[in-house]
């Protein structure tokens, strides 16, 4: 019963392997969908009440639900469309009531019945992320990042020289066995721990918002509600004001359920209340720990989504195979010792990179999925470029903020009614500008490989 729940990546696949080989029968339930596509067979479904057997894969599966579920809505329609027009026949008067038309008055209350009866399908959670206010280009900057672990005599090192830039819009995976330091890193990274070696400097107007894996920002002495909005009876999102209660149901929380303490409420229920509580936050990164533990594979598939349009940046631990390849520009993984590399793409995209390079280059060299180091024979920077260096992603950020600001004046209706002088000016100001940014940023990413 959702054996991969709180698993790290290597005992998911462990597991996997063993029970492939496994020669007895083997029923399980899970949300992991890599897990579910490598082993099940066969797939039992429990909707509305009603036990499915499709022999089929997942992957199929999906395809033939997704078809049936079309069928259902067509037959629907049609049937709510008879029944329409025999509600209507029978309010047209005392003709409906004569010995000729029992039958059909008796067939439309079996319709009735039958529509009394249908169980429509439950609605998928609806959230919403606040949005703040866009951070700079350049949101976390680490060099030379080194920590290590002392107790009883003992040392370990969680961090070995690590160098990384985030930037606006990553979607940055963090990748690791349970235990190796990847909370560690984030707190390092988010300054919630004082640092060792080297350094970690933040970009300007950061707005965090943190999903915490062992769920301490929920007190389970309180109700839902209190703990949603911290006793407030209206939320505000994006600018719009609603009241707690149905903004909870976006989360599906029934009204009934609003009023339990948080202590009867399940794994899943609790991931959920920790999201809405989380997403009433204006933030421009997302710090997310392990969000997937406990929930259902349609809520799973909606955060999906919300992240992957999320404009601003998420920093994400997960063992989700199939969530950490449908989000994640780029990876960060620990890969023992203190050495954590870089890799761009997800889970899969990892895979295939340790599979193409030699076994003894995994832990001995540093891969960085960022512009490779600078060759011996390149200079290094004089004093005017290493100015240069140091004010380019500050022009950089004022060209985008310039770029935004009058694609905002030009959006407007008032702007072609003005002077055609100054209709054409900024017109060609904002063609102009896009191409400006990429030389900028190819300059300093010349510059910055030579540091």
């Amino acid at each position: 019963d959702e054996p991969t729940n709180h698993l790290d990546l290597d005992s998911i696949l462990w597991l996997e392997t063993y029970l492939r080989r496994f020669s007895g029968s083997l029923f399980f339930v899970t949300h992991d969908r890599a897990f579910l596509q490598r082993l099940a067979t066969r797939i039992v479904e429990l909707d509305r009440g009603r036990l499915t057997s499709w022999e089929c894969d997942y992957s199929t599966f999906l395809r033939r639900k997704d078809s049936l579920l079309h069928a259902e809505e067509e037959q629907w329609n049609q049937f709510d469309k008879k029944l329409a027009q025999e509600e209507v026949w029978i309010r047209q008067g005392i003709k409906a009531r004569r010995t000729r038309n029992e039958g059909r008055v008796r067939a439309l209350e079996q319709l009735r019945v039958l529509r009394s009866e249908r169980r429509e399908r439950s609605d998928a959670a609806k959230m919403t992320i606040q949005q703040a206010e866009r951070s700079g280009r350049k949101v976390i900057t680490v060099k030379n990042l080194s920590h290590v672990y002392e107790s009883d005599g003992r040392r370990r090192v969680i961090l070995d020289r690590l160098a990384t830039t985030i930037m606006r819009g990553d979607k940055v995976g963090i990748i690791g066995p349970n235990g190796c330091g990847k909370t560690t890193l984030l707190n390092l990274l988010l300054g919630r721990l004082a640092v060792q070696q080297g350094t970690v400097e933040h970009g300007t107007r950061l707005e965090i918002s943190y999903f915490d894996q062992h769920r301490h920002k929920l007190d389970d002495s309180r109700d839902v509600l209190y703990n949603a909005a911290d006793g407030n009876e209206f939320v505000v999102i994006n600018g719009n004001r609603r009241h707690v209660i149905g903004y909870l149901q976006d989360f599906l929380f029934s009204p009934d359920r609003v009023r339990q303490p948080v202590r009867c409420l399940s794994g899943g229920e609790r991931n959920r209340l920790l999201l809405a509580r989380l997403f009433t936050q204006p933030s421009n990164v997302l710090v997310l720990d392990e969000p997937t533990n406990d929930l259902d594979t349609e809520t799973l598939e909606l955060l999906e989504t919300l992240l992957v349009d999320y404009p601003g940046t998420v920093l994400l631990v997960s063992h989700d195979r199939v969530f950490l390849d449908n989000i994640c520009t780029n990876t960060l993984v620990f890969e023992g010792d203190g050495v954590v590399n870089e890799y761009v793409g997800g889970y899969s995209d990892w895979q295939r990179c340790i599979n193409r390079r030699p076994d003894d280059s995994i832990d001995k060299n540093r891969v960085s999925a960022k512009p490779a180091a600078r060759a011996p024979t390149q200079k290094k920077l004089t004093n005017k470029e290493r100015e240069t260096w140091e004010q380019l992603l500050i022009r950089i950020e004022e060209m985008e903020n310039e770029l935004h600001d009058l694609q905002h004046r030009m959006a407007s209706a008032d702007f072609y009614r003005g002077r055609p002088e100054e209709i054409k000016t900024v017109s060609e100001r904002v063609t102009a500008l896009p191409e400006l940014i990429e030389q900028g940023y190819a300059q300093w990413a010349d510059l910055d490989a030579r540091r």
